[in-house]
């Protein structure tokens, strides 16, 4: 025989293996196992491996490497695309800006001048008509090309904005 060893470690084995040490070992067993080192320590250490593997079994799993790398993919793409959408953002707001400052200039600009306020309002539908878009009757502006050019600059600046808002819904 060799020494650490015990002829009955296989049946203790077996019992460990498969769950039934120690409700179904004989009383015999049970008082061999008390005063037998090997087999002591083999129950041991089986009980302590059963533990440690019950244990990591209920820890939780990892994903797969596939998706963590689809998922990391996308969170790269997605913070380029927001670094992009910085400077385009940038030079909306730019624009809205200078088109504020336009109108405010506009304002000041009438006030000092005392026109009267409501005169360019009531004139202002008939210069839709479409008879002053026909070349032989080009519209005369009588020097308020000034008004013009910041109402298309606010046009050109919310249809930016209305486009953005478009693209980022998508």
């Amino acid at each position: 025989m060799i020494p650490g060893t015990c002829a009955r470690e296989k049946e203790v084995a077996e019992l460990l293996r498969s769950g039934h040490w120690p409700q179904a070992c004989s009383l015999e067993l049970h008082a061999h196992v008390g005063g037998c080192r090997a087999c002591g320590n083999l129950i041991l250490v089986t009980e302590t491996f059963q533990r440690a593997r019950s244990n990591a079994a209920g820890m939780a799993r990892l994903e797969s490497p596939g998706a963590l790398w689809a998922r990391a993919q996308l969170r790269r793409r997605n913070a380029a695309i927001e670094r992009i959408g910085r400077p385009i953002l940038g030079a909306q707001i730019f624009a809205l800006a200078v088109s504020v400052l336009v109108a405010a200039g506009f304002l000041v600009l009438q006030f000092r001048q005392g026109a009267p306020w409501t005169s360019w309002i009531k004139d202002f539908p008939r210069s839709l008509h479409l008879e002053a878009l026909w070349p032989s009757a080009p519209p005369t502006f009588d020097g308020h090309l000034w008004f013009v050019v910041p109402l298309l600059a606010a046009l050109a600046v919310l249809s930016g904005v209305v486009a953005y808002v478009a693209s980022e819904q998508e």
